[in-house]
């Protein structure tokens, strides 16, 4: 039995069986009978039916929502944003769509060359908790949009979220084995990524990324695209308003409780009386963050962990840097009168201490005072992950060093490293990813191109070769 449980309260949002590898074997068999008929419709009925779900989420944005604060226990501010991004994916996967996968063509002396996409096939989307709506939305649409068929396994911490979605594609009018959900754990997953797919695409852990990268080492016909975490720096350096400095290091490091992979793991600053008021600054504004439940008024900025096992990670992770010889400025408390999901924010100084290159997926952020921005570079660069990373600095020619050479796929300036838009490529260096962005690029990887060379005629201007090679005959 399946279940998912509110982060706030503990209550029981969802629960069904897990689908036994049998049944995730007989929902390929369908999308894979599916595949055909779909793949040969016209764009532009994909583009109907997609902008038919598109409807659909409009209609119950306002339920879907409040379902993700269920599950995730994230504000309804926040789930209310993440389905207007939901919503805004469609419209811009068939812009993607049309731009990077569409069909081209070129006179040529023989007649025209044309460039086609075609769908891989079968695609599995496996989902992650954190935005379990927009982010496996972010592949399911494009994928559909581009002609696969597509078999999703929500994250086990958020099945009712990824039911509304199947329940949005089906009241969309999809034909059947097009889009299916299939709920369960890791073994319910590992039977989805055994089976006979032409492509994975996956949100989720580093850890897990690996994981597959062995799996299909040996299987190179199946398009693989990995959206994984990082350890995101982000620098700051003689800004000039430091209470503006300060609230970009709080929305990079502590929105979403931590829980976006494009947060601040670590700030940089300048061993300097800048970078000391900018940590007291950036303590002071994370001790007036309100925390709460999703349905609490007034609402807070913030909610608990996903689980009380994740906070309980967490803890055990600050405590082994703080063992290493981190230096506490803000401690990972509880919250008093709430479940043990809830954390503060926590700030570390790590200066000088070894600290291991590892994702602390929570509201926890560790700062490195350096002596110069050679030695910022240098730290930010200094980590297998390349994701996000940011400068906060009214300094151009900063700026232009952190570009050319920084590595990660994100680089913000005077923003919060959370800051990307569906419009926009998103993914990551290194262990954070496989070169296959997704937001806008998610079309790149959802088809392949097919080059074609076509004469109008049946020989074309083959027919002048035969011409001249029957005149070399000797009668």
């Amino acid at each position: 039995m399946l279940q998912s449980f509110d982060p706030v309260t503990q209550e029981i949002v969802w629960e069904g069986e897990s689908a036994s590898p049998a049944a995730v074997a007989a929902a390929l068999h369908r999308a894979r009978a599916a595949f055909p008929d779909w793949a040969s419709l016209s764009v532009e009925e994909r583009v109907a039916a997609a902008e038919r779900y598109r409807a659909v989420l409009e209609a119950r944005k306002e339920t879907i929502a409040t379902i993700i604060s269920r599950e995730t226990g994230k504000p309804l501010w926040e789930t209310r944003a993440e389905l207007a991004s939901m919503i805004g994916k469609v419209g811009l996967s068939i812009a993607a769509q049309a731009e990077r996968a569409g069909e081209k063509r070129n006179a040529m002396p023989f007649g025209e060359a044309v460039l086609r996409h075609r769908p891989h096939g079968v695609m599995a989307v496996l989902g992650p908790f954190n935005f379990p709506g927009h982010l496996p939305n972010g592949h399911i649409v494009p994928a559909l949009l581009a002609g696969n068929t597509v078999v999703f396994k929500p994250s086990e911490m958020t099945p009712a979220t990824g039911a509304a979605m199947a329940d949005a594609w089906d009241e969309a009018g999809l034909p059947s084995g097009v889009f299916q959900c299939v709920q369960g754990d890791r073994t319910t997953g590992e039977a989805l990524v055994a089976g006979h797919i032409d492509g994975l695409l996956f949100t989720g852990s580093a850890g897990a990324g690996a994981h597959f990268r062995r799996i299909f080492a040996d299987r190179p016909e199946v398009i693989l695209a990995l959206e994984l975490g990082g350890n995101n720096p982000l620098i700051a350096w003689d800004a000039p308003d430091v209470e503006e400095a300060a609230a970009i290091v709080v929305q990079s490091a502590f929105i979403t409780t931590g829980q976006r992979c494009s947060c601040a793991r670590r700030l940089i600053v300048p061993n300097t009386a800048f970078g000391s008021a900018l940590v007291e600054a950036v303590a002071a504004m994370a001790d007036r963050i309100v925390i709460g439940a999703w349905n609490d008024t007034p609402e807070p900025w913030i909610g608990p962990l996903i689980s009380e096992n994740a906070a309980n990670g967490a803890r055990v992770q600050v405590a082994a840097l703080i063992e290493q010889g981190a230096r506490v400025i803000q401690p990972l408390r509880s919250v008093e009168g709430r479940s043990a999901a809830f954390v503060t924010p926590a700030m570390l100084d790590v200066t000088g201490t070894f600290v291991p290159d590892e994702e602390i997926f929570a509201p926890v952020l560790q700062i490195s005072r350096v002596p110069d921005f050679d030695a910022a570079i240098k730290a930010a660069n200094n980590t297998r992950f390349g994701l996000s990373a940011g400068l906060v600095s009214a300094d151009d020619a900063l700026w232009q060093r952190v570009l050319i050479e920084g590595r990660a796929g994100v680089v913000n300036r005077n923003r919060p490293t959370t800051g990307a838009a569906g419009s926009m490529p998103f993914g990551g260096l290194g262990e954070s990813g496989n070169h296959r962005p997704s937001a806008y690029y998610a079309a790149d990887y959802c088809a392949y191109p097919v080059a074609s060379f076509e004469a109008s005629g049946a020989a074309g201007n083959a027919g002048a070769l035969v011409g001249k090679l029957r005149a070399q005959v000797p009668e």
